[in-house]
């Protein structure tokens, strides 16, 4: 089978589309025919090399994925040949406390598909059929390129949004990065839950479509400075919950940004993990600081529920063919994109 890969760390020049052999399913497993893998910027860490991270190689990255059920290993029950799903990219031991509890994101076998494994950029992967999500009905009217657009940050958004800062209706959200997939996931999950959006990115083009997908207040934080902004737009108070995933460039700002009483979420750093803290900031101000990777597989029926009923949208830029792979990596890294950068495999 076809598969994007990479044999050493280094540029999008070291992705390449090569033949490599068809997985099977063991026990517990499913393989499925992939249709459509949608990127992340973690494809982009795990192609440059995470020095704390040891990966065989060649590696296949790659963890959002729908496709269809293309063959099912020993004891699965309930899934069927042929059967269109989608994929929970999180792989947890299934057994454990926080497992059992629900919290399975919290798991110490923790694993992501495409990170840690190998991944859905090919024309077959196995997951382990615990991680499927069957699609309920009304879910025929959503796009094969569609729905891989949606897990990794749907669900990190959810759990950022509606588990650990609690969004409730009036309150202020600042979404950071507002063009990109876990910003295009905060601007919607606010307004479901209520919330006034101020949506902050680095391009003209970018703060129109947030303002389309249903930003009420956008900020150029190239023109214009970001703290003074929002001070700005809320009349000094600040925001109440930052969606914070740059790191180092921002984080700094989200702070003086929020306002007292505050919540930050945050579940990345594009930018950088090294942020300056003034903790004056977070004790005199009662700021909470909340961090995700990803949330329990729970969030994504979530999602895909409220997707069916309209309530939610896949925001994908542009979809590519497996061939392109390369630039489709320089397009991520470039940050060219408002929304997600999907590969059509199937």
């Amino acid at each position: 089978m076809r598969a994007a890969l990479f044999r050493a760390h280094g540029g999008p020049e070291v992705m390449e589309v090569a033949e490599v052999p068809v997985p099977v399913p063991g026990s517990g497993e499913v393989q499925l025919r992939v249709k459509a893998a949608a990127l992340n910027h973690i494809d982009l860490w795990m192609r440059r090399g995470l020095p704390a991270m040891k990966i065989a190689l060649p590696h296949v990255t790659g963890g959002d994925v729908c496709g269809l059920v293309s063959a099912v290993g020993a004891g699965v029950r309930g899934v069927a040949e042929g059967e269109r799903v989608l994929v929970n990219p999180a792989v947890t031991c299934g057994r454990c406390r926080e497992c059992l509890g629900g919290r399975d994101h919290l798991c110490s076998e923790f694993r992501m598909l495409g990170e840690h494994i190998d991944g859905a950029m090919a024309e077959y992967v196995v997951v382990p059929a615990a991680n499927l999500v069957k699609l309920p009905a009304g879910a025929e009217r959503l796009g094969d390129t569609d729905l891989a657009a949606v897990p990794t940050t749907f669900i990190t958004v959810w759990h950022m949004l509606v588990d650990n800062a609690r969004v409730r209706p009036g309150e202020t959200v600042l979404v950071l990065g507002a063009g990109s997939g876990v910003g295009v996931a905060a601007i919607q999950i606010a307004k479901l839950f209520g919330a006034r959006v101020i949506a902050a990115a680095s391009t003209a083009r970018k703060l129109e479509l947030a303002r389309a997908l249903g930003a009420d207040d956008t900020i150029d934080y190239v023109a214009e400075e970001l703290v003074a902004a929002v001070k700005r737009v809320t009349g000094r108070r600040g925001a109440d919950v930052v969606v914070e995933h740059t790191g180092a460039a921002t984080f700094p700002k989200s702070v003086v940004a929020c306002a007292r009483g505050g919540r930050i979420v945050t579940c990345g750093a594009t930018d950088g993990y090294e942020a300056p803290l003034n903790l004056r900031h977070v004790f005199w101000r009662h700021l909470s600081i909340l961090g995700s990777t990803m949330g329990p597989k729970s969030c994504l029926f979530e999602v895909v529920d409220r997707m069916v009923a309209g309530q939610l949208r896949a925001v994908v830029d542009r979809v590519l063919p497996l061939a392109e792979v390369q630039a489709a990596h320089r397009a991520l890294e470039a940050r060219e994109a408002f929304g997600k950068i999907v590969l059509e495999i199937g």
